[in-house]
């Protein structure tokens, strides 16, 4: 799932969105209402694409995992985050066996339930393409060479007009 502009902030209900960035905050919308408002930066905001789920080898990114519910969901609604914890643990294992049952709450589970819901219902569950992953870092990588040559030819001119001049 493609969650780059997907944001949550500490101590605030739901998802946001990003807007803009200011010198002290940014501008986020809220997913739900649709209104903006600034987040300062002495709130904990986490980008969602930096989150990841405690598993028993390696932590797993919140993408993955929405992908996992997405696939097993075909595409629909997951199961109601108000349920017994007993059944959403189950839930989870069936989605995720290998998360660590020690380091991940029941609150935690039910957060990444009611984000996959939330984003689900706005068709915010975007597939990651990897042809296209490979592709971006290919003309990034050209833009900064295109960039490099006109220096070096500056420099070397500054480098023969001051030669000449000194002799």
């Amino acid at each position: 799932m493609v969650l780059k502009d997907i944001i949550a902030i500490s101590g605030e209900q739901g998802l946001f969105k990003f807007i803009a960035q200011g010198k002290n905050s940014m501008v986020v919308e809220h997913l739900e209402t649709g209104k903006r408002k600034s987040a300062f930066t002495t709130a904990k905001v986490s980008s969602l694409e930096d989150i990841s789920v405690f598993t028993e080898d390696e932590d797993m990114p919140l993408s993955k995992v929405l992908d996992r519910i997405y696939d097993r969901e075909s595409g629909g609604q997951s199961v109601d985050p108000k349920t017994a914890p007993d059944l959403l643990r189950n839930y989870f294992g069936e989605i995720v066996p290998e998360y660590s049952r020690e380091r991940v709450y029941v609150s935690d589970i039910k957060k990444i339930i009611q984000w996959y819901n939330l984003l689900q219902s706005r068709n915010l569950l975007i597939r990651e393409d990897p042809e296209k992953a490979g592709e971006e870092p290919d003309t990034e990588t050209e833009e900064p060479k295109k960039a490099e040559a006109p220096v070096r030819k500056k420099k070397e001119k500054k480098k023969d007009s001051t030669d000449g001049s000194r002799e």
